[in-house]
């Protein structure tokens, strides 16, 4: 696709699902890239994992190892 860059970094971005074992790999491609890797924020373990980058033109993505439904099952668990 082509267009303009963002004119600035936003934290509106798009989300994607991966596996888990696949995390490592897909930070070790991003980073040899030279994409700017953010720190993820905290989670519960059972969350699942998250990379948060943006790419050359400011959009910001997401490869994560969990889904919504798992994420809101352990809400629903509250913190025990």
């Amino acid at each position: 696709m082509e267009g303009e860059s963002l004119p600035s970094k936003t934290y509106n971005h798009v989300a994607f699902k991966i596996d888990r074992d696949k995390l490592a790999e897909y930070w070790d491609k991003i980073a040899s890239l030279g994409l700017e890797i953010k720190d993820g924020r905290n989670r519960i373990k059972e969350e699942g994992q998250s990379i948060y980058f943006y790419d050359y033109d400011n959009h910001l993505f997401e490869l994560h190892t969990g889904t919504l439904g798992e994420r809101l099952n352990r809400y629903r668990k509250g913190n025990k």
